[in-house]
């Protein structure tokens, strides 16, 4: 195990904080409130750092670069949304169910992993001319059905 560093709290308290998958140039600009000094090499070269200790994860989504989640949040599962517009990734809780009827006949799926793409709250207030509304809460998001995967 590496030894913690400033840098490397600092990381880990920007992916904590967002509480969704953020791209490293995130991560910098969040570290750097902290960590004025802090290079984007030190941010990949902490990232690489972080996953192989398993304390984040990678989250790839089909063309774009990988964005970093913390462990917890990945090890249940989840999907995401992608904010065309200002290029943000969230978390999606709930999940459609099994996707066995969408698989030619004959095939076995494994695991699924569903991205949605549109226009985050703030983005779609800003091009209304409105305000955000506030964020979801834990007690007023839609609760994940349960299924296996």
């Amino acid at each position: 195990m590496e030894r913690s560093t400033r840098q490397r709290t600092a990381i880990r308290a920007a992916i904590e904080a967002a509480a969704r998958p953020l791209s490293p140039h995130e991560i910098h600009d969040a570290v750097r409130v902290t960590v004025p000094e802090i290079g984007i090499a030190t941010i990949y070269r902490n990232l690489k750092l972080l996953l192989g200790e398993g304390e984040i994860q990678a989250v790839t989504l089909p063309g774009e670069n990988p964005r970093y989640e913390t462990s917890h949040l990945a090890h249940h599962h989840h999907h995401h949304f992608h904010c065309v517009p200002c290029d943000r990734v969230f978390e999606v809780e709930g999940c459609p169910g099994r996707m066995d009827d969408l698989a030619p006949a004959g095939f076995v799926i494994d695991r699924h992993e569903l991205t949605l793409y549109g226009e985050c709250a703030e983005c779609a207030a800003k091009r209304r001319g409105k305000a955000a509304p506030e964020p979801a809460t834990a007690a007023t998001k839609r609760p994940a059905r349960a299924h296996k995967h």
